[in-house]
C-alpha cells in the first residue's frame, strides 16, 4: 500500500483515480489524483478500478462495467468476486485474479496508454471474457426463458397427463380394483418421488445449462454412466412421443369410425392419423420455444376444463341410455363391489396393470429436461416438479376412486335390458340391484360397455362428453409435443460432448434458442417407426422399461454422491436423503424385471455395453464426477488400511522408483520398468530438476509429461524435484516417495555410459547414488542399452546431466538400430511416442540371468514377471550359476531343484566353470586403458607424497588400491568374456550387481559396472536385491 502510494507521482501523467460521493471510483487513461488516498486515522483505502463502459475494450465486449476493488492485503490483491469462478469449467478458464507470482513480485509501475492497455505483466489483469454470458447483441433479441410455473410444473403435469389417464385408467381400475389401482398409483408416486427429490438435489448442486437429465447424470456419474443414460434415455424421449401420438391417433379413429368414415382399417387408419399428427407437432416444435410453450398453455387451459367437466359430470344424475352404459352415479355397492380386482385376459396381473400404468407418471423430468431454457433451473427444478407430482397424484387418485364409484364393470348399452317389473330371476350381478339386467352379455364377455369393457368411460361419465374428448387431444398433444422437445435437447447435448462416434452431426445447433433441428428429425423418424406398431399396450411397457432404468440411475446418481462425500456435493435443495435414493434405485430395478424381464435384460445390456465402450476409449473428458471422487475415497481407504498390515514375502512386488529424469527423453527405461510392473506394483517416475534447469522449465511440463505416459499406457506417477545434485535429488526421492506401504522398495536408473568423459563429480554423483540406495536397503537395477536411454536430441529438449547417452561409437550396428528406432514411431506417428526394443514382440529369443550372488531373489523374480507379459511369454529363461568342475552336477541339479520349488519354470540351468581363470589379455588390456586416466600413479611420481596426491585428486585410483582390487576387477572382465560369448543375441540379460565396498574408488567401480556389460547387443540390466527374500516355496 504504502508503495503505491509513493509511486504516484510517476504514474500522475498516465493513471487517474477520482472519489465522489456520487459513485465509485472510476478510472481513466488522462491523470491521478491521489488526496482521497488517506482517509482517518492515516488508513489508506485501497483504490476500486471500474473499467468505464465507454472504454473501446467494453463497446468491443458488449459487456457491463467491471467492478474490480482490491483488498486490505495489496492494491494487487483483489476481492472476491463472481467473475473469478463464473468461467470455472476446463473449457472456459481464464485467469482473471493474479497469479501467486504475481503477488510475490515486487511492484512495478503500471503505465496505462490512452487506449487502457497495461504494459506491465505484474499490473495488468485481463478481465474476464463472459462469452456467451454477456456478450449478446442488445438489437437482437433476447433468447426465450421460462419460470419454475410455465417452465418446470405446468410442462411436467401436462407431460404427466396423458393417454393413460384418459384411456387406460378406467380400465386398470376395473382390472384391479380401486384399492390396487390406488396402490399402483401410489408406488409409481413413490419411485418418481424419490427420483424428483434425487434430480432437485443434482439440480441445485451447480448451474444447470442445456441437456438437463443427461447433464446432470454425466456431470454427477461421468461419461460412462451418463453417456449411456443419456442415450437410453432420448430413446425412452422419443418412445414416449410415439405411445402419446398412438393414443391420439386412436381417439380420432373412434370418432371416425363413430361417424361412419373409414380410411382403411382400424389398424391402418391409427398409423395414417398417427403420422400426420407427430408431423404436425414437429412442425410446432421446429417453429422454436415460443410457439411450443403457447401451445402447451392452450394445452394446460384444455384440460383444466376437461378435468372440470368430468368431475361435475359424476354428480350429474344419470339418464337411461347412461345406465345401460353402467353408469350409475355414486353409489356404495359399486364402490364396494369395484374395490376388489377382476383380472381379464392375457394382461390380468397386478404388475401388467403396473406396467401399463407407469407411463402416466414419467413426465416428472420434462422441466428438467429444458434447463437451459429455464431462467433459474436450480430454483424452477424442485419447486416445479415436486408440485407438479402432487396435484398430479390428486388428480390420478380423484379419477380412480369417482369411477370406481359410478360405474359397474360389465354392461351392455341396451336401454331394453332395464327391468320393468319386480322379478330378477336369473339376473347375476350388481346391475341386477340396480334394475338393469345385464347376465347375458357378462357371461358370454361380449358387453361392450362398463369400466372392464370401454375405455371411454370418462367420456361417457363426464358431464359433456366431447370436452373429455378435447381433453384427450390435450393431454396426448401436449405430452407427444413435450417428449419430442425433450429428446432432441439431450440427444444434442450427448452429441456435443462427443463420447459416441458418429452422432456429432446432430449436435449443431439453429436461432437464437441454439434448436437442434437435426436431431429434432431424427426423433421424429423414431416416432414415426414405433407409431406403425400401433398397438397402445406393448408401447408403454417398452417405455416403463427404459425410463426405470433412467430414475433407477438418476437415484443412484444421488446416493453415490452423497456417500462418497465429495467436498464439491453441496446441493441448496436440502430434503433429500441418500437412503431415500437407493431405496429409488433398488426398486426401479426390481420393477424393471417384473413388469417384463426380457425387456429389463435387453435394456440393461444396452447400457452395459455403452458403459464399456466409453470404459474401452476413455474420452478426454472431466466433469469432476462422484465417480472420481468414490475411486479417490476406495483408493484412500485401502492404503490407509494396509499400513496395518505386516509384509509378507508371497506379497512382494517390485516397487520401482525409476529415474528417468523427463520420462520422454528415456522411453526405454521407462518401457523397461513398465513390463513388469504394469497392473501389478508400483512404479514412479522421478525427474531431479537441476538447479540452472528449472528457470528454463515449462511450466505445463508436469502436464505434458503425464499426458505423454498415458497415451503411451504406461501406468506411473510422476514426481518432479527440484535439487542442487543428483545424488541429494535422490536421497530425497527415497525418503519421501510413496505413501504407507505403497512406497518403493527398488531403485532403477540408467547406465552412464559417457563416465569416461564426465567430470570426477558427477561420476562421485552417480556412484554416491548407488552407495546410498543400498544405505536405504533399497534394491537396484541399472539399464544399460547399446545405443544409449536417452533419445532428448532427436526429440530437441534439454538434457538432465543427471545421464548422459551413450558415447557415439564407429559401430554399424549402432548406426542402424538407430535409424531403425528414429523411423518407429507410435501408432499415431507423433515423434514423442518413440517405440523401444521392450514394445516389440520378443518371440523364442531367451532371457539369460546371470545368479551370481544371492541377493533374496530380486535377480529371478525380475525376469518370472516379464515373461509374464504378451510380448515376452514365449521367451524362455536361462539362468547362470557359478561352480567348479568336480561338483558341476550337484550343483546344477541343487540349482533346478530350488528352482522348482520355487514354481519358476526355466529351460535352463548353465554351470559356469571357467569363472575363476584369467581373462584374455586383450579384454584386461581393454580394462586397464578404461581406467587409466583415473589413475594416480602415485608410486611412479618423485617428489610428491601420496597424501598431497590424494587431496589433489580424491576421486582418482592410487596404485596401492588397484593391486587391492585387483583379483576382483579380473573376475569381472572374465564374467563379462562369458556373457559376450553366451548371450551376446539374446532378448535380456541380467547380471548380480556387485555390491561396492566403502574403499572401493568411486571411478574403479564405475569401470566395473561399464565392464561387465559391455559389447552387448541386447539389453543388460544389472540388477540387486537388498538381501532380504522375495522368493520363497511355503505356503504361510
Amino acid at each position: 500500500m504504502g508503495q503505491f502510494a509513493s509511486k504516484r507521482n510517476v504514474l500522475a501523467g498516465g493513471v487517474h483515480f477520482s472519489t465522489n460521493e456520487e459513485g465509485p471510483p472510476r478510472y481513466s487513461s488522462h491523470h491521478f489524483d491521489g488526496s482521497t488516498a488517506n482517509q482517518g486515522n492515516g488508513l489508506r483505502i485501497p483504490p476500486t478500478i471500474v473499467v468505464d463502459e465507454e472504454s473501446s475494450t467494453s463497446e468491443r465486449r458488449g459487456s457491463r462495467a467491471e467492478l474490480r476493488r482490491s483488498s486490505v492485503y495489496s492494491t494487487m490483491d483483489l476481492v472476491p468476486q463472481l467473475d473469478h469462478y463464473a468461467n470455472s469449467l476446463p473449457r472456459q478458464m481464464i485467469r482473471t485474479r493474479p497469479t501467486l507470482e504475481t503477488l510475490r513480485k515486487t511492484f512495478e509501475v503500471v503505465e496505462i496508454g490512452m487506449d487502457g492497455t497495461s504494459t506491465s505483466d505484474s499490473g495488468s489483469l485481463p478481465a474476464p471474457d463472459m462469452g456467451n454470458e454477456g456478450s449478446e447483441d442488445p438489437q437482437e433479441k433476447a433468447p426465450v426463458r421460462f419460470g419454475w410455473i410455465v417452465g418446470v410444473m405446468v410442462r411436467c403435469m401436462l407431460n404427466i397427463w396423458g393417454v393413460i389417464l384418459f384411456l387406460r385408467l378406467s380400465w386398470i381400475t376395473s382390472q384391479a380394483g380401486i384399492v390396487l389401482t390406488c396402490v399402483i398409483i401410489l408406488m409409481s408416486v413413490t419411485v418418481t418421488s424419490a427420483t424428483a427429490l434425487s434430480i432437485s438435489a443434482i439440480a441445485t448442486n451447480g448451474r444447470v445449462v442445456s441437456g438437463g437429465t443427461y447433464f446432470m447424470i454425466s456431470r454427477t456419474l461421468g461419461p460412462e454412466i451418463g453417456g449411456s443414460i443419456g442415450m437410453v434415455f432420448s430413446f425412452a424421449n422419443a418412445l414416449a412421443c410415439a405411445l402419446n401420438t398412438v393414443g391420439f391417433a386412436e381417439v380420432v379413429r373412434d370418432l371416425m369410425h363413430g361417424l361412419g368414415s373409414v380410411m382403411v382399417d382400424s389398424v391402418n387408419d391409427v398409423r395414417i392419423i398417427g403420422v400426420i399428427t407427430v408431423t404436425v407437432l414437429l412442425m410446432i416444435s421446429l417453429a422454436g420455444m415460443e410457439w411450443e410453450s403457447k401451445a402447451q398453455i392452450l394445452f394446460f387451459l384444455v384440460l383444466m376444463v376437461s378435468f372440470a367437466n368430468y368431475f361435475v359430470g359424476t354428480v350429474i344424475p344419470p339418464k337411461v341410455d347412461e345406465q345401460a352404459a353402467g353408469i350409475f352415479g355414486y353409489r356404495g355397492d359399486i364402490f364396494v363391489e369395484n374395490l376388489t380386482p377382476d383380472y381379464r385376459g392375457p394382461q390380468g396381473s397386478f404388475f401388467q396393470m403396473f406396467a401399463i400404468f407407469f407411463p402416466a407418471t414419467t413426465g416428472i423430468l420434462s422441466g428438467a429436461n429444458i434447463s437451459g431454457d429455464l431462467k433459474d433451473p436450480a430454483t424452477a427444478i424442485p419447486k416445479g416438479t415436486l408440485m407438479a407430482i402432487f396435484w398430479t397424484t390428486l388428480s390420478y387418485l380423484g379419477v380412480a376412486v369417482t369411477v370406481g364409484s359410478c360405474v359397474v364393470r360389465d354392461a351392455s348399452g341396451n336401454k331394453s335390458h332395464i327391468f320393468t317389473g319386480n322379478n330378477t330371476d336369473g339376473c347375476v350381478g350388481l346391475a341386477c340391484n340396480l334394475g338393469w339386467n345385464f347376465t347375458e352379455c357378462s357371461q358370454s364377455q361380449t358387453c361392450q360397455y362398463g369400466l372392464a369393457n370401454s375405455f371411454n368411460v370418462l367420456g361417457q361419465l363426464s358431464g359433456f362428453y366431447y370436452l373429455i374428448t378435447a381433453g384427450v387431444f390435450a393431454a396426448s398433444l401436449s405430452s407427444a409435443l413435450g417428449f419430442l422437445v425433450s429428446a432432441p435437447k439431450i440427444f444434442q447435448c450427448l452429441c456435443k460432448d462427443q463420447i459416441y462416434p458418429y452422432i456429432i452431426f446432430f449436435a449443431k445447433g439453429y436461432g437464437k434458442n441454439n434448436e437442434p433441428l437435426r436431431a429434432y428429425v431424427l426423433c421424429y423418424l423414431i416416432s414415426i417407426a414405433f407409431i406403425l406398431i400401433a398397438e397402445l399396450n406393448i408401447i408403454a411397457a417398452l417405455i416403463s422399461n427404459f425410463f426405470l432404468c433412467s430414475y433407477g440411475l438418476i437415484n443412484f446418481s444421488c446416493f453415490h454422491a452423497s456417500i462418497t462425500n465429495s467436498p464439491g456435493w453441496r446441493p441448496s435443495f436440502r430434503y433429500y436423503s441418500k437412503w431415500t435414493a437407493l431405496f429409488g434405485a433398488i426398486i426401479c430395478v426390481v420393477l424393471m424385471f417384473l413388469f417384463t424381464w426380457w425387456a429389463a435384460l435387453v435394456t440393461l445390456c444396452i447400457i452395459c455395453f455403452l458403459f464399456g465402450y466409453v470404459g474401452y476409449t476413455k474420452p478426454k473428458i472431466n466433469w469432476g464426477s462422484s465417480l472420481q471422487a468414490g475411486t479417490y475415497n476406495m483408493a484412500l481407504s485401502y492404503s490407509v488400511s494396509l499400513t496395518g498390515v505386516e509384509d509378507h514375502v508371497k506379497n512382494f512386488r517390485p516397487q520401482c522408483l525409476v529415474l528417468t529424469g523427463p520420462p520422454n527423453q528415456r522411453p526405454a527405461l521407462v518401457d523397461f520398468v513398465g513390463s513388469f510392473t504394469k497392473h501389478i506394483s508400483l512404479m514412479i517416475c522421478g525427474d531431479i530438476i537441476l538447479e540452472q534447469d528449472r528457470k528454463t522449465r515449462p511450466q505445463d511440463s508436469t502436464d505434458c509429461l503425464v499426458k505423454w505416459m498415458n497415451k503411451r499406457k504406461v501406468r506411473s506417477f510422476y514426481t518432479p524435484l527440484s535439487a542442487d545434485n543428483l545424488r541429494a535429488g535422490t536421497k530425497q526421492l527415497l525418503q519421501a516417495s510413496g505413501l504407507g506401504k505403497l512406497k518403493p522398495n527398488t531403485l532403477v536408473l540408467g547406465f552412464k555410459s559417457n563416465w569416461r568423459d564426465s567430470a570426477p563429480e558427477s561420476i562421485e554423483d552417480y556412484i554416491s547414488t548407488i552407495y546410498d540406495t543400498f544405505d536405504s536397503n533399497y534394491g537396484l537395477c541399472i539399464l544399460r542399452m547399446m545405443d544409449g536411454l536417452d533419445i532428448s536430441d532427436d526429440l530437441e529438449f534439454e538434457v538432465n546431466q543427471g545421464f548422459e547417452a551413450d558415447e557415439n561409437v564407429d559401430n554399424l550396428d549402432q548406426q542402424t538400430n538407430e535409424e531403425e528406432t528414429a523411423d518407429d514411431m507410435s501408432d499415431e506417428g507423433s515423434s514423442d511416442q518413440m517405440k523401444t526394443v521392450f514394445q516389440n514382440d520378443q518371440g523364442k529369443k531367451t532371457i539369460d540371468v546371470y545368479w551370481i550372488a544371492d541377493d533374496g531373489g530380486l535377480t529371478l523374480l525380475v525376469p518370472y514377471l516379464v515373461t509374464r507379459r504378451k510380448r515376452w511369454h514365449r521367451c524362455k529363461v536361462r539362468v547362470f550359476i557359478v561352480g567348479d568342475e568336480q561338483n558341476m552336477e550337484e550343483g546344477r541339479d541343487q540349482m533346478v531343484a530350488l528352482l522348482k520349488r520355487f514354481r519358476l519354470h526355466v529351460s535352463d540351468v548353465i554351470v559356469m566353470t571357467d569363472i575363476e581363470k584369467r581373462p584374455h589379455q586383450k579384454s584386461l588390456s581393454r580394462f586397464v586403458d578404461s581406467v587409466a586416466p583415473f589413475r594416480l600413479h602415485d608410486e611412479q611420481q618423485e617428489g610428491i607424497s601420496v597424501q598431497e596426491l590424494r587431496q589433489s585428486a580424491p576421486w582418482k585410483i592410487s596404485d596401492k588400491q588397484f593391486e587391492a582390487f585387483k583379483l576382483k576387477s579380473e573376475r569381472k572382465v572374465r564374467l563379462n568374456e562369458i556373457i559376450r560369448k553366451n548371450s551376446q543375441h539374446t532378448a535380456l540379460v541380467l547380471v548380480s550387481l556387485p555390491v561396492p565396498q566403502s574403499d572401493c574408488p568411486s571411478a574403479l567401480y564405475m569401470a566395473w559396472l561399464d565392464t561387465l556389460t559391455c559389447g552387448l547387443h541386447c539389453p543388460a540390466v544389472l540388477i540387486r536385491g537388498n538381501q532380504q527374500n522375495v522368493l520363497t516355496f511355503y505356503c504361510q
